[in-house]
């Protein structure tokens, strides 16, 4: 952890190094960046911006309204235009926006996650404008964490706005169907199956899941929990063998965890796999915290309706990922784009978004009062615990690569034959990763 904050704070020195070098003349000893990085440059009034995003239900959307609220407050002339399709994680939103990019009709701003999904995609196809002007005059520098500044970052110039940060290896539960089982939260993989043992012997269903982006959210957590953070990193940066011993033993792991789940799990989305544990319909769901904010929406008590926990044999470790937004190359309403970017990256946008929506600000500042019990806990995790990449929403593998995975698992959940996975899963590192 401390290894990768020095890191982080390296680059974040570098870069703002660059920023004064460039407002004093000088030159780096890197190829100059794009005028944007360094300069607003004027643009023609707007009256209107349009943000994309996939935040249709839950706390998701009712954090954003809570954010668009804080906005309009502060730019009352400006009409927000709330561009939103819903599912998939984002999936079906990326497909239209890739739509509409290819036919040189972006949005003003978009929502992307921090990590190779916005490095791979967005920037190497030029899509979007540096943003070091906004992180200058507003000062983010200072508060924007040091984790982050790197994934959202390339050859000195930063690409978005982080709005918060998630974690994605939690186990919810149903308090009271653990309690009538005389069952303890467990807190390793092998507590968990005999946990969901007992469970599926009572007649209770032990692990709710939904459609298959919510499988390969379970898989990660378990991989983790598995192989460690250090192997489960060296998945991603070619130093663990995807067709090594370990990758087998974590697979065959995940193949365990399967046989608890609902049978209709493919037709169930997120939502509908978490109401289950709080209606007293399943035991456990494995789920982002965002998963909170939709259980505060429904009105339901922390530690009465539900509990967390780590993911059982990740404790110690915050698998995370990190929305964030960005300036559209060609934006229709780039001075109106800006106001909106200065809302996201503001403390009061992000302490009137984040505790509505389930997540912790990306800035390091936010007022903690503010925050519920769950949110807390975060916090204080995400300050202390060692901190790794989420495949699904991200971070860790860029779109191709993460794209061939995705077809793999489609295979392994109707066949369930890991020997067959664990030797695609190698392949799509050889072809996308960098297991060249």
């Amino acid at each position: 952890m401390k290894s990768k904050r020095l890191a982080g704070t390296v680059l974040v020195l570098v870069i703002a190094l660059s920023m004064m070098l460039s407002a004093c003349g000088g030159q780096a000893t890197q190829a100059p960046a794009e005028p944007a990085a360094t300069a607003a440059p004027a643009a023609a009034a707007c009256s209107q911006v349009e943000v994309f995003s996939w935040w249709t239900g839950g706390g998701e959307a009712a954090g954003l309204d809570a954010m668009i609220k804080v906005f309009k407050a502060q730019n009352a002339n400006i009409e927000f235009v709330n561009s939103a399709v819903a599912g998939g994680a984002g999936t079906n939103a990326r497909a239209v926006l890739a739509t509409r990019l290819s036919q040189n009709q972006p949005p003003d701003s978009w929502q992307g996650h921090a990590g190779q999904e916005l490095i791979g995609t967005y920037v190497k196809d030029q899509k979007i404008e540096p943003l070091n002007f906004l992180y200058e005059q507003e000062g983010w520098l200072a508060v924007m964490p040091e984790t982050l500044i790197p994934l959202i970052s390339q050859d000195g110039n930063i690409y978005s706005v982080p709005v918060n940060i998630h974690r994605a290896n939690v186990l919810w539960y149903n308090p009271s169907i653990l309690q009538a089982n005389n069952i303890a939260v467990p807190t390793s993989l092998d507590e968990w199956f005999a946990a969901m043992d007992t469970l599926q012997a009572a007649g209770v269903a032990p692990l709710a899941m939904g459609e298959q982006w919510t499988a390969m959210h379970l898989m990660e957590t378990v991989l983790l929990a598995s192989l460690g953070p250090e192997k489960y990193n060296g998945l991603w940066d070619g130093s663990t063998d995807w067709a090594g011993a370990d990758v087998k033993a974590a697979l065959d792991a995940y193949a365990k965890t399967l046989t608890y789940v609902n049978t209709d799990a493919a037709s169930l989305s997120w939502q509908d796999a978490a109401q289950l544990v709080v209606d007293g319909k399943a035991a456990f769901n494995v789920m982002g915290d965002w998963a909170e904010g939709f259980f505060k929406e429904l009105q339901k008590a922390p530690m009465t309706d539900f509990g967390w926990a780590p993911t059982p044999g990740t404790a110690g470790n915050f698998q995370f990922l990190s929305d964030s937004f960005v300036l559209a190359v060609g934006a229709p309403n780039r001075e109106c784009s800006i106001a909106w970017l200065k809302i996201a990256g503001s403390k009061a946008g992000q302490d009137a978004f984040n505790p509505v929506k389930g997540s912790i600000p990306a800035r390091s500042d936010g007022d903690k009062a503010l925050y519920d019990e769950y949110l807390q806990s975060a916090m204080a995790d995400w300050a202390s615990n060692t901190v790794v990449g989420s495949l699904t929403h991200g971070v860790v593998a860029n779109d191709s690569w993460k794209s061939e995975i995705d077809t793999a698992l489609g295979l392994f959940l109707a066949d369930k034959n890991v020997e067959t996975f664990q030797t695609a899963l190698a392949a799509a590192c050889k072809s996308s990763g960098p297991c060249q």
